[in-house]
């Protein structure tokens, strides 16, 4: 786990297994036979991310995350091994730059007293404007 300049959490390669499988839908003969699709496993717990991240990876409701804090993340997208396993890695890393931005924290405010009493006036004129709605009394 490397920090980088810009606060950059990166995983490291060691950390994250890789399974291989036959890619599904179409492709003809070579989808078949050759094991092109990539599963990567990443445990959350057991990496040497920061804490902070960690927790933040854990509490959002991402349901590739199972019950024992394993991320799985599959990829097959490229018809190449090599290229799916680069697709996975960069997903990975990218849900991890996600949670390792610190949230900004809403700080509570009250409205303005101007607004309220433009939403008074406001209301006034469209009481004025209904109360002419009302009965026309015969002459």
């Amino acid at each position: 786990m490397n920090s980088g300049a810009a606060g950059r959490v990166s995983v490291s390669p060691d950390e994250v297994v890789f399974s291989f499988m036959r890619s599904s839908g179409a492709g003809g003969q070579n989808v078949n036979k050759v094991e092109t699709a990539v599963h990567l496993s990443f445990d959350i717990a057991a990496s040497s991310l920061p804490e902070r991240v960690k927790t933040r990876l854990l509490a959002g409701s991402d349901r590739r995350i199972s019950k024992g804090g394993v991320l799985g993340i599959k990829a097959q997208r490229f018809r190449s091994q090599e290229k799916n396993r680069e697709d996975a890695f960069f997903r990975l890393q990218s849900l991890v730059d996600a949670a390792a931005v610190e949230p900004v924290i809403r700080r509570p405010t009250r409205p303005k007293r101007s607004a309220g009493v433009k939403r008074l006036e406001q209301k006034g004129r469209l009481k004025r404007k209904k109360m002419l709605r009302g009965r026309v009394e015969p002459e």
